[in-house]
């Protein structure tokens, strides 16, 4: 699956994500993209899901007709979000198109 991730994503949960062909908006120069043109362009290069730490993107964009799915980070430390790969990973392989998961990443001892 191709992914995206967007700026605040910690770029370290791409060595998480095996399986999958991951880049980061950075990399493309998307970095100062609004999230419209950031979904629109991503969707243009063929990208499947979005993974970012914007947790107001469902709230400011429709994505009912998109073709990018969205996974939302609900924290944006690595510390806490490296407890939750595997919750990452689920939401990556359920979200369907034009849809929004978030994930919870609980940021108490427990995985």
């Amino acid at each position: 699956m191709r992914i995206l991730f967007d700026n605040g994503t910690p770029r370290q949960l791409r060595r998480r994500l095996f399986g999958h062909a991951v880049e980061e908006a950075r990399e493309r120069g998307w970095d100062a993209l609004s999230n419209g043109e950031l979904l629109d362009s991503a969707e243009e290069a063929g990208f499947e899901v979005l993974i970012t730490t914007d947790q107001g993107i469902q709230h400011q964009q429709n994505l009912s007709d998109r073709r990018i799915a969205v996974v939302v980070l609900m924290n944006t430390s690595w510390l806490f979000i490296a407890r939750h790969t595997q919750a990452v990973r689920n939401a990556i392989e359920e979200v369907q198109p034009g849809e929004v998961r978030e994930v919870e990443i609980s940021t108490r001892g427990d995985a």
